[in-house]
């Protein structure tokens, strides 16, 4: 497991988990005030993730043949694939937390406070890791996790005080 998690910390997909769970993280925030049932908030999260992840390889496929002049490649095809895929994971996992509302383990306004804090979390993770990996001592690797973090707190406060 330790080398999998490393190996992913080593990828470009890591980005990617980060955009898709920024989106999700906005869409939560937005939804929180008057939220939908758990059911429909899984739809929300999935179909979200399923058209950004398109939009994503759509733009990448309009961008490589127009700056490069040639058809998608497989190896290409296989690269926008997994940048998709963890673009998807990002913006999908939330769904989690509505699941289990869905099923009764927990209620919906308490699976919109996990979903909330995991995105903020997984946030921060990846912006420790990211500073660690560029030679950061662990404290200035902490900081850099919590600002980053911010980044998602201020949506989270932007809503606050616009609703």
């Amino acid at each position: 497991m330790r080398a999998s998690v490393a190996a992913h910390l080593g990828s470009r997909q890591v980005a990617r988990v980060v955009y898709g769970a920024t989106i999700g993280l906005a869409l939560i925030v937005a939804l929180q005030d008057h939220p939908p049932t758990a059911g429909v908030m899984i739809g929300w999260l999935l179909g979200t993730a399923v058209a950004v992840s398109l939009a994503e390889v759509y733009s990448e496929v309009v961008g490589i043949e127009t700056s490069e002049r040639h058809r998608v490649t497989r190896r290409q095809w296989a690269g926008l694939r997994d940048d998709a895929s963890a673009v998807a994971f990002g913006i999908a996992f939330p769904a989690v937390f509505f699941v289990l509302a869905a099923v009764g383990l927990l209620q919906v306004d308490d699976a919109f406070r996990w979903a909330k804090w995991s995105g903020l979390g997984l946030i921060g993770f990846y912006g420790f890791w990211a500073a660690r990996f560029s030679g950061a001592p662990v404290r200035r690797a902490l900081v850099q996790g919590a600002l980053v973090a911010l980044v998602g707190a201020a949506l989270i406060a932007l809503k606050s005080l616009l609703h």
